[in-house]
């Protein structure tokens, strides 16, 4: 399949709003792909790359070679995915050279409007609204299968790429858990506050879990054999050697865990997660600082399945499995008051807060349904926005990604970015607004005079080199623009270090 048919149909899912129409456009993609390249097609309609990490960043694209007019348009995703490959393989001396020739030569037999496309599939910012669960009912479609068998299929095997070939040839009943190969974790929603996800779960019984503010790892033990993934599904095993040893030592020769691991103090409180992220991010563990597991469900024992058996039951075996001090603390009970006084302790001893679930629920792998539900507090900051960067995808012809500052003596430092939060109607008047306050454009990024405050949700602040100030924000999102205040009334650097 030629590259530039698969962007144009990217193109027209992210012009549509209807969830049929983009399905029916991806299940169109992969009906008439070849089969060797229904993989590669699952992969970049979801606007991913197979490869989770090529070395390449937005700096290495700021200057990108003239492209080839569009009636030149040659490469097919074949080979998009072995320049890709080539590039993630590079290591070492000269690497960084090797790999900035590669991008040279694939951008370069690109049209402008793939160069565009690959940009963003390279960034992570193809914003078609493709989502997993789309993708999904394509397969379905194209294939002819159940969606049920689709989806089980994908959250035991990874995702829907990893089932693209089986679900042509009818074989997606031959997918099952595997020890060794990491399954999609299962994921929850979210509520404002206790007495919220009290009332959304609407159980007789609640289960209250500490939410850590580790890493998530679902580890695999066949006999001697550890393997660690993350979240994403990234083999972490050779960074966590005390996670490994910890595991070695349960009395069974086969099992699945879910959990998280962090980095705690003299006192076992947590320490912040940016030191528990740079610790996990290295291949090997500092001596003297070790990283703490905790388990909170259990997938396989000896042989023996047990996703689709109640939340109890896989719990009373984990605590048959699991030693107690590696354990996540766990309340279950019927009452909100006692609820709520385990949620103050967990949020007193420095934890993120809970994840109230149903005890009946079998574990929904991939999916973030109503069985879990967190819940932690919610902190605001008044920034400023300094520069807003280009839409993509579903977002194209709109001004989206703003840059944010806080005040800092006469000036403001960069903690960082976000695109989330922001309705079309958002979109639409601050794509306006950030016109009439340029003062600079390089093509992708627009500098603006400091004047706009806009508020902003965080979930913690962590220490980063990135940024001037020294500190980054965790997950921001745009709750509302603040047109009451001036940016001399915008938040301070020394305010926002205090949630260190």
């Amino acid at each position: 399949m030629l590259l530039t048919s698969l962007v144009t149909t990217s193109a027209a899912v992210a012009a549509t709003g209807s969830r049929r129409e983009k399905t029916a456009l991806v299940a169109q993609a992969l009906a008439r792909a070849d089969t060797e390249e229904r993989r590669l097609v699952a992969f970049y309609l979801a606007g991913r790359l197979p490869q989770r990490r090529t070395g390449l960043g937005w700096r290495s694209l700021r200057d990108l070679p003239e492209p080839e007019p569009d009636s030149a348009a040659s490469l097919t995703v074949a080979d998009v995915d072995a320049a890709f490959e080539a590039m993630a393989q590079l290591s070492g001396t000269g690497s960084a050279a090797a790999r900035s020739a590669a991008a040279t030569t694939l951008f370069g037999a690109a049209t402008a409007t793939e160069q565009t496309w690959l940009r963003a599939v390279v960034l992570g910012e193809v914003r078609q609204g493709a989502s997993d669960a789309v993708l999904a009912e394509a397969l379905a479609a194209a294939s002819g299968r159940p969606l049920a068998a689709v989806r089980r299929a994908a959250m035991l095997a990874g995702g829907v790429p990893a089932v693209v070939g089986a679900a042509f040839v009818d074989a997606l009943d031959t997918i099952g858990l595997e020890v060794g190969r990491p399954i999609l974790p299962m994921l929850a929603s979210s509520a404002a506050d206790l007495p919220a996800a009290w009332a959304k779960l609407d159980r007789p019984t609640v289960a209250v879990d500490t939410k850590l503010d580790g890493i998530r790892i679902q580890v695999h033990r066949r006999d001697d054999e550890v393997t660690i993934a993350t979240r994403s599904l990234d083999d972490i095993t050779d960074r966590l050697p005390e996670v490994v040893a910890a595991v070695r030592a349960l009395p069974v020769e086969r099992v699945v865990l879910d959990g998280e691991a962090l980095l705690l103090d003299a006192d076992r409180r947590p320490k912040p997660f940016q030191e528990t992220a740079a610790r996990t991010a290295q291949h090997r563990a500092d001596e003297g600082v070790r990283v703490a597991p905790y388990f909170f469900d259990l997938l396989h024992r000896d042989g023996h399945d047990l996703l689709d058996l109640p939340a109890r039951e896989r719990w009373r075996q984990l605590a048959e499995v699991v030693p107690e001090q590696l354990l996540v603390p766990r309340w279950q009970g019927v009452d909100l008051t006692e609820a709520a006084d385990f949620a103050d302790a967990a949020l007193a001893a420095g934890h993120e807060g809970v994840v109230l679930k149903d005890p009946d629920a079998p574990y929904a792998a991939g999916r973030r349904g109503a069985a879990w539900i967190k819940v932690k507090p919610v902190h605001t900051l008044d920034l400023v926005v300094l520069a807003v960067e280009r839409g993509s995808g579903r977002r194209r012809g709109w001004l989206s990604n703003l840059h944010l500052g806080a005040r800092d003596g006469d000036g403001f430092v960069m903690l960082g970015k976000t695109f989330k939060g922001m309705t079309d109607a958002m979109l639409t008047w601050q794509t306006e607004r950030f016109r009439e306050l340029e003062t600079a454009d390089d093509g992708w990024v627009v500098t603006v005079r400091p004047e706009q405050v806009v508020e902003i949700a965080f979930d913690g602040v962590q220490r980063s080199s990135r940024y001037e100030g020294g500190v980054a924000l965790r997950f921001a999102r745009v709750v509302r623009y603040r047109h009451d205040k001036s940016a001399a009334e915008a938040d301070t650097l020394q305010t926002v270090q205090a949630y260190l």
